[in-house]
C-alpha cells in the first residue's frame, strides 16, 4: 500500500510539474503574409509586423503606447549644438540570436551598427545587392543618402552619424523599422559558407524572438530569445496565423485558436465590445487611406483630370459605409492629430457636375476606361478594400469613367505598385515615428519616386523645397508654416485623394497580460506580453 501510495504521489508530482512548466504559445492572427524578413527592403505594416517587431531591435526605439524615444541599443546619446553630430553610446552584452546554421561568437557591438547603415548607404558595399530584385525602400524615400554624411565607429561601443545638414526628425527616423541592428558576423560567415542569401532569408537579430519557420499564407513560428537583452519573453512561442479573412480571425478569436487578432471589421467592433473574453483597446490613428494617380501614364499627367477625380467621389458615403464611424474623412495627406495639420485647407467636395466640366476641359468630356486597384488585405485604413473599389467604380462611372478593378496578392500588389505598373489604386499608411516628415517625405519626395513608396510617382519642385527646408528646421512655427504650403500645393496638385484617417482596434482574450496597443509605428509587440491561466 505504501508502495502505490507513493506511486500515485510521483505520478501527481510530474503531472503537476508538466502542467506548471507547460511551454506557453501566444497564437496572433495576423492579416497577410509579410514580403520578406528583411525590414531594410519592405514599407508595410504586415512585413514590418512579422519581422523589425519581433526579430530585431534599433538603436533607439518608441516606447509602446506612446511617441517618446527611449534608448534600445542605445543607452545614451549626444546631440552636438549645430544639430549636425550624433554620438551613441552602445548597451554592452547585448546577445544575438542563434540558429542551426549560426552561432554568434561575440557581442553586438559598434560594427553592427556600421554594417546595417552602410549596406543601405554604399552602392558598392559587399552586401548591397545581396538580394536582387529589391530597394532599401525607407532609406530611399526618405532621402537618407542626402541627409547623413557617414557613420563613424569611435570604439567598440561608440558610433557617430555626422550630417550633412540638421535633419529635425533624425533621432526618430533612427527608431523607424528599417534600420533594424544586423549581425555584420552572420553576414561574413554566411558569405564564407556560400550562402549569403540566407541573411534575408533566415534573420539574426537582437530582439525578443527568433524565427523558427515560415509557411507563405499560412504560418509564421518563433521561439523566446532566451538570452534577450530586456528579459527573455514570457511567452516560449510565437505563432503567426496568417488568416487573411477578418471573419475568420474573429471566429478564431471567440474559438481561442488565437488569443490576439489583426484588424477586426468595424462592423464587428460592437459585438466585441459586449463579448465578455475579449478585452478591445483602441488607439486614434495615425494614418491616411488614399488613392494614388501614376501622374507618368496618360490621362492622370494631366491635373485637369486628377481633380476632376478628387469632385467625383464621395468620399463621405465610403467613410460611412465603409469604415462605419471608426475613420473621418481626410483632407489633407497628415491626419489631424499631427502638429503640422492645416485645417484651412479646402477639401474637394462631392461634385459629378465640377467633375464633368474639368473632365471636358481636359478634352474628356465622354469619360475614358481606367483599370483601379484595390488593397486585397485588411487593415485599419482599409477596412474592406474591395467594397472601396466598388464604391469608387460606381462614383466614377456617374461622370462616364468606366472602372475595371483588379487586385494581387499583398505581397505581389507591393512590388507592382513599387515599380509602377498600376494607373490608380489605393493605398495606405500608418506613421511611424510622429513626424509629419514622415508622410510628406516617404510617400509625396522625389527621392521616394526612386524608393517605391511615392506611388504617383509625383516630383514637384516647389513642394520638395517645402518639406526639405521643413526637415532642417529645429523651429516648430518655421516647420508649419513650411508644411501648411506643402499641404497647399498638394490640394492644388492632387496627386492623391486623399479618403479617410481611421480609428484602431486591438481585440485580445481576456488571458492575454501585458499587452498594449502601439502608437508608432501601429504593429504587434510581444516581449512584455503573458498569458494567464
Amino acid at each position: 500500500m505504501l508502495r502505490r501510495t507513493a506511486l500515485v504521489t510521483a505520478l501527481a508530482l510530474s503531472l503537476f510539474a508538466t502542467s506548471a512548466f507547460a511551454a506557453k504559445t501566444l497564437v496572433f492572427c495576423s492579416e497577410g503574409s509579410p514580403e520578406g524578413f528583411n525590414p531594410m527592403f519592405f514599407t508595410t505594416g504586415t512585413t514590418q509586423d512579422a519581422s523589425s517587431a519581433q526579430i530585431f531591435n534599433r538603436l533607439v526605439e518608441f516606447e509602446v503606447g506612446t511617441t517618446n524615444i527611449a534608448p534600445a541599443l542605445a543607452s545614451s546619446w549626444d546631440i552636438s549644438k549645430d544639430g549636425l553630430t550624433y554620438t551613441f553610446k552602445l548597451r554592452h552584452g547585448v546577445k544575438f540570436q542563434s540558429s542551426d546554421k549560426y552561432k554568434p561568437t561575440r557581442d553586438f557591438n559598434a560594427d553592427d551598427v556600421l554594417f546595417t547603415w552602410n549596406r543601405m548607404a554604399d552602392p558598392n558595399h559587399p552586401f548591397a545587392k545581396n538580394t536582387p530584385g529589391t530597394t532599401y525602400a525607407y532609406f530611399e524615400d526618405m532621402g537618407m543618402a542626402k541627409i547623413v554624411d557617414k557613420v563613424e565607429k569611435i570604439d567598440d561601443y561608440t558610433v557617430v552619424f555626422k550630417l550633412k545638414h540638421p535633419e529635425a526628425p533624425f533621432l526618430a527616423d533612427l527608431a523607424m523599422d528599417f534600420i533594424s541592428i544586423q549581425s555584420a558576423e552572420y553576414a561574413e560567415k554566411m558569405k564564407a559558407a556560400g550562402t549569403p542569401e540566407l541573411i534575408d532569408r533566415e534573420p539574426i537579430g537582437t530582439g525578443p524572438f527568433r524565427l523558427v519557420s515560415y509557411q507563405k499564407d499560412a504560418v509564421v513560428r518563433y521561439k523566446a530569445h532566451d538570452q534577450y537583452f530586456e528579459g527573455r519573453p514570457k511567452i516560449d512561442n510565437l505563432v503567426f496565423s496568417i488568416t487573411p479573412d477578418a471573419s475568420v480571425r474573429l471566429a478564431k478569436l471567440k474559438a481561442g485558436e488565437c488569443q490576439v487578432m489583426a484588424y477586426p471589421k468595424p462592423a464587428d467592433i460592437a459585438a466585441l465590445k459586449a463579448t465578455p473574453t475579449v478585452n478591445l483597446q483602441s488607439k486614434e490613428g495615425l494614418n491616411i487611406s488614399y488613392l494614388s494617380f501614376n501622374v507618368t501614364k496618360k490621362p492622370f499627367d494631366n491635373k485637369l483630370v486628377r481633380q476632376a477625380i478628387n469632385y467625383a467621389i464621395n468620399k463621405k458615403a465610403l467613410v460611412d459605409t465603409v469604415f462605419l464611424g471608426a475613420g473621418q474623412v481626410a483632407k489633407n495627406l497628415i491626419p489631424p492629430i499631427m502638429w503640422a495639420y492645416d485645417d484651412k485647407i479646402k477639401d474637394y467636395e462631392y461634385s459629378p457636375e465640377k467633375a464633368k466640366e474639368l473632365l471636358a476641359k481636359a478634352g474628356l468630356k465622354d469619360g475614358f476606361e481606367m483599370e483601379l486597384w484595390y488593397v486585397p488585405i485588411q487593415r485599419a485604413y482599409s477596412p474592406d478594400g474591395k467594397r472601396m473599389g466598388e464604391m469608387v467604380q460606381a462614383d466614377l462611372a456617374k461622370v462616364g469613367i468606366k472602372v475595371k478593378l483588379l487586385t494581387y496578392e499583398w505581397g505581389e500588389y507591393m512590388k507592382r505598385a513599387k515599380q509602377g505598373e498600376h494607373l490608380a489604386g489605393f493605398f495606405g499608411w500608418n506613421g511611424d515615428n510622429g513626424d509629419p516628415d514622415n508622410f510628406f517625405g516617404p510617400l509625396a519626395s522625389c527621392a521616394a519616386v526612386k524608393g517605391g513608396g511615392n506611388y504617383s510617382r509625383w516630383c514637384n519642385k516647389d513642394f520638395e523645397e517645402a518639406i526639405s527646408k521643413a526637415a532642417a528646421s529645429n523651429d516648430r512655427a518655421t516647420r508649419i508654416k513650411l508644411y501648411s504650403k506643402a499641404q497647399e500645393i498638394m490640394r492644388e496638385e492632387a496627386p492623391m485623394v486623399f479618403i479617410a484617417h481611421s480609428l484602431r482596434y486591438e481585440p485580445t482574450l481576456k488571458t492575454v497580460v501585458g499587452f498594449k496597443a502601439a502608437a508608432v509605428p501601429p504593429l504587434h509587440y510581444f516581449s512584455k506580453t503573458d498569458l494567464s491561466k
